[in-house]
């Protein structure tokens, strides 16, 4: 046990120390670079929580594996493009793309996952296709084609900020969002009724169909409302940054890469692992551009070399 902790420690100043150098240098040679860099780091981490927060849902607490995941994300951004260009109204492109995306996950979880229960290959196999179908039907419908959505009124612009003089105002604003967001889920999971039975319909589903609990209307319900964030965030990913074709893989990856280093069935871990990753990308473009997607493996490798369930991962 202390020749664990001593390799955990060891490790942490190994991998800490040369963080920390690099942090003064980066302040010292350009202050205003390194904390913008931070900024969108953070809020992109924010977007990638948001996604995988939904994934965590689907994939890390209910044991299913849902690769079609990231097509939900893009359709709930390309309904919200539709809709808000129709209404010119943003909060009701971001209900439509909670609802839409909300939609089809639900009849992905009463048509298929309900049948293919503990089935983790069978899933895998048959949400790829989904996921293959979606993005050539949504790239026939919409194009190839970026779209990107007009923030509120109420939030566009900039807000004052020491140093760098100003950061946009919808990225704070998604930012505070997510905590919000995130602090919702942990509360429903871990501090209600309905989150009690998510948990023990994972851990024993026939005690709980025993005592009464109709397990298939709560399992849906959870799918619906995993597949809703990730509609969810398609709106406020493309008000952030942009929609187009193949958004679906990029965020896919991300919410894989997002729960495998927080911790299967974690909204906390999820929200650590978004950070780091987050983090980690934003600062890699920053300042190695040509290895930026080799930080976010060796945070991954390096996760779970000494912690294989992720940072939070709760025992299966």
């Amino acid at each position: 046990m202390r020749g664990k902790r001593f390799q955990l420690w060891a490790s942490l100043v190994l991998i800490g120390g040369p963080i920390a150098v690099f942090i003064v240098w980066a302040l010292f040679d350009n202050a205003r670079q390194f904390i913008s860099t931070f900024l969108n780091g953070v809020t992109l981490a924010a977007l990638y929580f948001l996604v995988a927060s939904g994934f965590t849902l689907v994939f890390g607490l209910m044991r299913n594996v849902n690769l079609a995941h990231g097509s939900l994300y893009l359709l709930g951004a390309y309904v919200g493009w539709e809709v808000g260009d129709a209404t010119d109204s943003w909060l009701l492109a971001v209900a439509a793309g909670f609802l839409a995306a909300a939609l089809l996950g639900l009849l992905l979880q009463v048509c298929i996952f309900r049948f293919m229960q503990g089935q983790d290959l069978r899933q895998t196999m048959v949400t790829i296709g989904i996921s293959i179908v979606l993005a050539d039907l949504m790239l026939w419908m919409w194009g190839g084609q970026i779209y990107q959505f007009d923030p509120p009124r109420a939030i566009y612009g900039s807000m004052p900020m020491p140093i760098i003089h100003g950061y946009p105002t919808y990225r704070i604003v998604l930012f505070l969002g997510a905590v919000i967001i995130g602090f919702l889920l942990w509360w429903l999971l871990n501090r209600t009724r309905v989150g009690m039975m998510i948990r023990a319909g994972v851990d024993d589903r026939a005690m709980l169909a025993a005592s009464g609990v109709n397990v298939q209307l709560v399992f849906a319900i959870t799918f619906a409302i995993g597949a809703g964030l990730a509609g969810f965030a398609g709106v406020v990913g493309g008000t952030a940054l942009s929609i187009s074709p193949g958004e679906d893989v990029r965020y896919l990856l991300a919410s894989l890469v997002v729960v495998i280093v927080g911790g299967m069935g974690s909204i906390t871990g999820a929200a650590v692992g978004a950070l780091l990753i987050g983090i980690a990308e934003q600062f890699g473009l920053a300042y190695a551009p040509t290895y930026g997607i080799v930080f976010t493996f060796v945070i991954m490798a390096l996760v779970l070399a000494f912690r294989p369930r992720g940072i939070l991962g709760r025992p299966a």
